[in-house]
């Protein structure tokens, strides 16, 4: 059956099957599951409490949350009315929320707590076009922001009224209307709005079932942030097309025990999350590493998938030898975003795998993939110049160098704009001499410099629980930090990790840093990949240093 709009998709799921659970999700501590019935009935009251309140077809309303099951409910019913769902970061400052849901236009914002309603009234001077707010948490309610309880209430008083114009719009919703505005993470300039439709996201769930075919016995374990476009389609909407049942983990530090309860046959991933379960199990001994590692992701696993970043080879080779099939994908925001992905019975280690069914895939001149497809976005919002940048003839320049082998296998080799140019003309990619470097279980994350330097510099923080059972030491992180031992072992660490190299790819001098980069000091997106240009900022001091005998 072709699909037209998402919300057709939850339709025809429902009649299909309808008291067959659709969402599990934690309450009062319990997991507790959520039918597809059910599941419709609230997006459609949802629906029509907005038409109530005069949301029109086209018009933009943002979304404020943590993950959560009434995120769920909100996108299908922001989707139900024919509108467009525009996600903003839970963990964005206020600042950064009004700016893109101003851009944006929004009319009708959801925001889930007190402190997301208190960054949407600091950020009200920009939102001119607001005209309300629902809180999910009954207890953050008040006379202008209802709750989302009573909000919904709303809307099944109303159904009556709006149920005919409700199926009216879903009938006139085409592949061509959009459906969400998504803001790129900004790891170079500004962030952009992604115009993704509803084509373009059935698309690229179809594009992905086709790969790794899913039935109601696979349970799907979703942690990472539902605004983020990984989660969205490879989560949410690749179990909505599919009908398999979605598992809601709202806290992502409690990820581990969500696992043990819930049981996951498959579980997607970033590679920073990855790296930090491969460093826990490996803390208990090399002897017990692997028979650890499998014990963490339970019993159940069909396979686990990587994305939003590279996934270094040796960490993915961890895994298989785990008996842990993890497997790498690629893809952008503007692809919806799965572009490739390798496939449990067809896949190479180094690899993002082979291109998804319809979607094209070059190598340009310079060496930047390009691609097309029935997922490429629509465009940026309000932005014609930037989307011609991108968009030729239907190819997308993704901004990321790789290359295909004879199989069409793609490799990734670094951001266009990430390349590091030496004084000396060198070019040097930083994801991979990164890449190569993250591999040791003692180093925990590590970012590379060194443009128009004669050489290259890292800032590096190391794993220190396994720093400190290599040197048998005791103490916190910043007293090692200034513990000589540890230096020389980095340094050891980092002259074996890249003594295969060129010599431009050798990173001469680096600085240790207690903390690891986070989401929250601005260093990394909500996907964590790093923010090179914040980083540098930040330690412009530190990386000055590592220079200043440059000329001797």
């Amino acid at each position: 059956m072709t699909f037209r709009n998402l919300v057709e998709i939850h339709g025809v799921q429902v009649e299909r099957l309808g008291p067959r659970p659709a969402l599990r999700y934690r309450q009062l501590g319990l997991f507790r599951d959520i039918t597809w019935s059910e599941y419709r009935e609230a997006a459609r009251a949802c629906a029509a409490a907005l038409l109530q309140h005069g949301i029109q077809k086209g018009d933009r309303v943002g979304l404020l949350a943590e993950n959560r099951l009434e995120w769920l409910i909100a996108d299908m019913g922001i989707m139900t009315a024919g509108a467009v769902n525009v996600p903003a970061h839970a963990g964005m400052p206020a600042g950064a929320v009004g700016r893109q849901l101003a851009d944006a236009g929004v009319s009708w914002l959801f925001v889930s707590t007190a402190a997301q309603l208190a960054k949407a009234r600091e950020a009200g001077t920009e939102l001119r076009e607001l005209k309300g707010i629902v809180v999910f948490d009954r207890a953050a309610a008040a006379t202008d922001a209802p709750s989302w309880v009573s909000f919904l209430q709303r809307g099944r008083t109303a159904m009556p009224r709006f149920a005919a114009e409700l199926n009216r719009r879903e009938t006139a919703l085409g592949p061509d209307d959009l459906a969400t505005i998504m803001y790129t993470s900004g790891t170079t300039g500004a962030p952009k709005g992604v115009m993704l439709s509803h084509g373009n996201l059935v698309a690229n769930a179809e594009q992905v079932l086709h790969l790794v075919p899913m039935d109601m016995e696979i349970v799907v374990l979703s942690w990472l942030p539902l605004s983020h476009i990984f989660a969205r389609l490879c989560d949410h909407y690749l179990c909505l097309r599919a009908g398999t049942l979605m598992a809601i983990a709202e806290d992502p530090d409690r990820l581990p025990y969500d696992i043990v309860e819930v049981q996951p046959t498959h579980l997607n991933g970033v590679p920073r999350f990855w790296e930090k379960m491969l460093a826990a199990a490996r803390a208990a001994g090399p002897e017990q590493a692997n028979a650890r590692l499998k014990a963490m992701f339970g019993r159940r696993i069909w396979w686990l998938m990587s994305g939003g970043a590279p996934l270094p080879p040796a960490v993915c080779a961890a895994y298989r030898e785990a008996g842990l099939p993890l497997l790498q994908g690629y893809g952008l925001t503007e692809t919806s975003p799965v572009l490739t992905t390798n496939r449990p019975e067809n896949f190479r280690i180094d690899s993002a795998g082979q291109a998804v069914p319809d979607v094209e895939l070059k190598i340009a001149a310079d060496g930047e993939i390009l691609a097309r497809g029935p997922n490429i976005m629509k465009g940026y919002w309000k932005q014609p110049e930037a989307t011609a940048a991108v968009l030729h003839d239907g190819w997308l320049s993704t901004g990321d160098m790789g290359r295909l082998d004879a199989d069409g296998f793609l490799y990734i080799t670094g951001r266009k704009k990430d390349l590091l140019v030496l004084s000396n003309g060198k070019k040097v990619a930083p994801t991979e001499v990164e890449a190569l470097l993250v591999a040791d279980p003692c180093i925990e994350q590590v970012v590379v410099f060194g443009d128009l330097h004669s050489y290259l510099t890292a800032l590096i923080v190391p794993n220190w629980t396994a720093v400190r059972a290599a040197l048998s030491l005791n103490g916190s992180d910043e007293e090692l930090l200034r513990h000589a031992s540890v230096e020389r072992l980095i340094r050891d660490r980092l002259d074996a990790a890249l003594a295969k190299t060129a010599n431009c790819e050798q990173v001469k001098k680096f600085a240790l840093r207690a903390k690891p980069f986070s989401v929250e000091a601005g260093e990394l997106t909500v996907s964590l990949k790093l923010k090179r240009d914040a980083i540098k900022k930040a330690h412009s001091a530190e990386l000055a240093g590592l220079y200043k005998d440059e000329r001797d």
